[in-house]
């Protein structure tokens, strides 16, 4: 058990008062101890209505639970289960015409459009290099990866003939997005607006397309600008605009010491003084943020362009606590009221000009809030961001926050829940992996589910996706807001996520996230491909759709698959829960790069191992498996996981450790998935974090 100080009426992990003491509250002049009271006054006010909140939500999906029961073995009447959500309160009725009111919005959220980056807030060069992706090398992007349609480069070094295919590729996207550029470095009669380091085309020019920044690097002293006969060495995209600072999905963070070292580096990146120093090439390197860049505009005055991605910042939901502070009753804080006054407090060091770089120019914070479950939930963040404004002496609104579409009970009430924060939302989004969760738990009793893979092709989901967009535009989201779109998962497969990921911007979507900076860069090439803002205009004329298809329960026809297509699914699901709770558990790592059941990598984080624990609970629960197919697919898929994860040192097996907590967790996932919350992952996988830290 950590060490406790007491502050206010409230037990605050030691090492976590004396950061807030002496790094977060001396710059900004804020009294400790008035501080400690406003926190303990904010606890007396929101913990019981976070409470209620979280009970209502049990209360409701028992009653969806008994609905179905009650219905077993009959067909579903779609008209009587959407009066039945009616009448429990679990759709509420449409609001009336509204627009939302949000003000003092950075032009990355409102007025541009390109990639979004999520990254862990716990690991600093992760972080870093996320904050830094706003600028990218194409060059880079198109050599180091499959995007490339070309042969792969051959051995030793530099190869100048896939280095020439990559200088093709390149200017074949200058021609279609900036015909004509080369005028630019000749003297002729360029038909764009360029910027230009100082003055001199020589130095490096600059255009704007769509919005976006595209830099051509001039350096005849560089080995490919020398070979060059424009000497352009690179093409510099600016790409991620936006990046979202994790504390909830891509981490493990259960304790005092966690979130100590999670808001650490949040402050670090809101001063602008966090570095990361590794091992590369047998030399030890220092990563830290990037300065602004600097231009010369057609006139003659100088300007500058931001080095860094805007920066959010994402809390934890409402349900779960940490032992970081403990009540006066002696029970947990809830964790997403922390998050939001810590974040909120140390952003204020960027609104007051204390760090080396500044983040929002429109003296906002940005906070991504997540899983929330409809709009009192919604009003719930409003309300408790009002408070945090109050206690910091902020303009009411300038805690801005991004809504995540990702729970059912959310997506259904979509309009009710912006207007519940219409004058500070900046942000919705589609997220297909808690969403699909989130679809599986609450329809648990309702039948067996598709298989997952087909999950993509089913009617909630098309249903999900366009209304998400057609409601933000009917709001006025367009000009003031994003409208963002999920992840593309397979970081190694950048020629499929550049023929598929172009839907996004199609869709209406002025945001879409993305795995890696490289692709970042490779995404921002659809922005300039699709004028977001003009397809807003034609899909906000088309209007919403009805709610009868996202009200679809995706339940499996019969329910008869043979035995090797249920071993089959066990297997998918069993060795990506493993592969993912193994380095949660025994490293800590809350987000990688984890093989799948074809060694293909995927980024995953706890909306993955979502989907895949409840996917498993309900063929359980439905008698599709036994008890016993379970086990035999997570004892011979433990085997698997073992032997790709052969190379890691840190890594301890699975096999020969089935009584371990990876793999106890693991098995809880499933096997107590049906009495899980929303079937989150969470409540478990902090227990069994905490048993194996010895906390």
């Amino acid at each position: 058990m950590s060490e406790r100080v007491e502050r206010a009426g409230l037990q605050v992990d030691a090492g976590l008062a004396a950061f807030v003491e002496s790094d977060v509250l001396p710059p900004l002049k804020l009294d400790a101890g008035a501080f400690w009271q406003d926190l303990s006054g904010i606890c007396d006010r929101f913990v019981p209505v976070n409470r209620d909140l979280l009970a209502k939500r049990d209360a409701i999906q028992a009653r969806i639970d008994a609905w179905h029961g009650e219905r077993a073995g009959q067909p579903h009447d779609a008209a009587a289960y959407k009066a039945f959500l009616t009448e429990i309160g679990y759709l509420v009725p449409e609001p009336g015409d509204f627009a939302i009111g949000t003000e003092n919005v950075d032009s990355e959220i409102a007025t541009m459009a390109g990639p979004q980056l999520v990254v862990p807030v716990l690991n600093e060069r992760f972080a870093l290099n996320a904050a830094n992706a706003r600028w990218g090398s194409l060059y880079d992007a198109f050599y180091g990866t499959d995007a490339l349609d070309a042969p792969p480069a051959k051995p030793g070094g530099y190869d100048p003939e896939r280095g020439a295919a990559v200088i093709a590729r390149v200017r074949q996207f200058l021609d279609e997005a900036i015909p004509g550029w080369e005028a630019a470095l000749t003297g002729g009669d360029c038909p764009h607006e360029f910027a230009t380091r100082d003055g001199d085309p020589a130095g490096g020019v600059m255009f704007k397309h769509n919005g976006l920044h595209i830099e051509l690097v001039i350096d005849r002293d560089n080995p490919v600008g020398a070979m060059d006969p424009l000497g352009i060495a690179d093409v510099i995209l600016e790409a991620a605009l936006t990046t979202i600072i994790d504390m909830e999905d891509s981490v493990a963070a259960v304790d005092g010491e966690d979130k100590r070292h999670a808001y650490a580096n949040w402050l670090g990146l809101m001063r602008g003084d966090l570095t990361a120093s590794f091992a590369k090439g047998g030399k030890t390197m220092t990563r830290e943020l990037e300065a602004d860049r600097e231009w010369m505009a057609p006139s003659g005055s100088k300007f500058s362009l931001p080095g860094r991605s805007l920066l959010f910042v994402r809390n934890v939901g409402h349900l779960m606590t940490s032992p970081a502070i403990l009540l006066a009753d002696g029970s947990e804080i809830p964790e997403g009221i922390m998050d939001a006054v810590m974040t909120s407090t140390i952003a204020k060091h960027d609104l007051d000009g204390l760090g080396r770089y500044r983040n929002s120019r429109k003296g906002s914070i940005y906070i991504v809030k997540p899983k929330m479950h409809g709009p009192e939930e919604c009003a719930f963040t409003n309300d408790l961001f009002d408070a945090v404004e109050d206690m910091l002496g902020l303009a009411r609104h300038t805690i801005k926050v991004g809504v995540m579409d990702e729970e059912r009970r959310t997506s259904v009430n979509l309009a009710a829940c912006i207007q519940a924060v219409k004058d500070r939302i900046v942000f919705i989004n589609t997220g297909f992996l808690d969403r699909t969760g989130d679809e599986i738990h609450t329809s648990m009793r309702a039948g067996p589910m598709i298989r997952k893979g087909a999950m993509k092709n089913s009617l909630w989901i098309d249903a999900y996706e366009k209304r998400n967009v057609a409601i933000g535009l009917k709001h006025g989201l367009s000009g003031k807001a994003q409208i963002g779109k999920g992840m593309w998962a397979a970081p190694d497969r950048m020629a499929d996520m550049l023929d598929q990921k172009i839907g996004h911007p199609l869709t209406g979507a002025n945001t879409a996230w993305v795995p890696s900076p490289t692709a970042a860069t490779l995404h921002a090439l659809h922005y300039h491909k699709v004028d977001v803002f003009a397809v807003q205009k034609d899909k906000a004329a088309e209007g919403v759709p009805p709610i009868e298809a996202l009200l679809t329960i995706p339940l499996a026809e019969g329910a008869n698959w043979p035995e090797d297509e249920v071993r089959e699914e066990l297997d998918n699901n069993a060795q990506g829960l493993l592969g993912y709770v193994v380095r949660w558990i025994d490293q800590g790592v809350g987000c990688s790069k984890v093989p799948d059941i074809n060694d293909i990598g995927l980024m995953e984080d706890r909306a993955t191992l979502r989907i895949s624990s409840q996917h498993m609970a309900n063929w359980l629960l439905h008698g599709v498996c036994t008890k016993e197919q379970v086990m035999d697919s997570l004892h011979r898929m433990a085997a698997k996981v073992d032997m790709q994860n052969a190379g890691d040192p840190a890594y301890e097996p699975l096999v020969g450790n089935e009584q371990g907590p990876a793999f106890q967790a693991a098995c809880d996932l499933v096997f107590k998935g049906v009495e899980q919350p929303g079937g989150y992952t969470e409540p478990l996988l902090h227990a069994w974090r905490r048993r194996k830290k010895g906390v």
